[in-house]
């Protein structure tokens, strides 16, 4: 009977360390690379989610849409504007 407490202790005792080891970590958060290629793929993607949609969307629905950032969306878009493929119509965008 003395082993197993003896066991058993020493697995609350190697748990209780085992809990103070674990480090937490912030999750990093993504960088978003700002160049033609990049800024290309991201307008295929928010032109994509618009024409699924078929309706107006707002860049937090473009972005849960087609799984990108908010960040991301904007990028495509701006490329996207400048083509004249896409326009604002009551705080949302549009394919034009």
């Amino acid at each position: 009977m003395a082993e197993k407490k003896a066991t058993k202790a020493t697995a609350t005792k190697a748990a209780a360390e085992k809990k103070e080891t674990v480090k937490k970590t912030a999750a990093k958060k993504a960088t978003l690379v700002v160049n033609a290629e990049n800024a290309g793929f991201k307008a295929g993607d928010v032109y994509n989610a618009l024409a699924g949609a078929e309706k107006a969307l707002t860049i937090a629905e473009i972005a849960k849409k087609a799984k990108i950032s908010n960040e991301e969306v904007i990028l495509g878009a701006g490329w996207l504007l400048k083509e004249g493929k896409i326009t604002e119509a009551e705080g949302k965008i549009v394919l034009a």
